[in-house]
C-alpha cells in the first residue's frame, strides 16, 4: 500500500512539474495579454497541485518530526493558495475580451 501511494504521488509531482515548466515557457513567449494570463493561471494551478502532493508526501510517507510537519504545513498552505489563485485567475482571464 505504501509503495503504491509513493508511486502515485511521485507521478503526480513529476507530471505537475512538467506542466509548470511548460506553462512557464508558454507564458514568457506569449505576447497577448489574455493568453499570458491564462498560461500564468495554468502554471499556478499545476504548481499548487505539485505543492499539495509534496505536502502529502511529507505528512503520509515519513515519521512525524516537528520540522517535517512544519515544512509539510507550509507546502500545504502555499499549494492551496496557488491552486485558489490559479483557478480564480483562469476564470477571470478566460472571460476577458481583447
Amino acid at each position: 500500500m505504501l509503495q503504491w501511494l509513493q508511486s502515485i504521488l511521485a507521478v503526480v509531482i513529476l507530471f505537475t512539474l512538467g506542466c509548470s515548466i511548460y506553462y512557464s515557457v508558454k507564458y514568457r513567449r506569449q505576447h497577448s495579454r489574455k493568453q499570458r494570463g491564462i498560461y500564468a493561471a495554468k502554471m499556478n494551478i499545476s504548481m499548487g497541485v505539485m505543492l499539495l502532493a509534496i505536502s502529502l508526501v511529507q505528512f503520509l510517507l515519513f515519521t512525524g518530526s516537528t520540522l517535517r510537519v512544519i515544512v509539510g504545513a507550509v507546502f500545504l498552505l502555499l499549494g492551496l493558495f496557488n491552486l485558489f489563485a490559479g483557478i480564480r485567475n483562469y476564470g477571470l482571464f478566460s472571460r476577458v475580451n481583447e
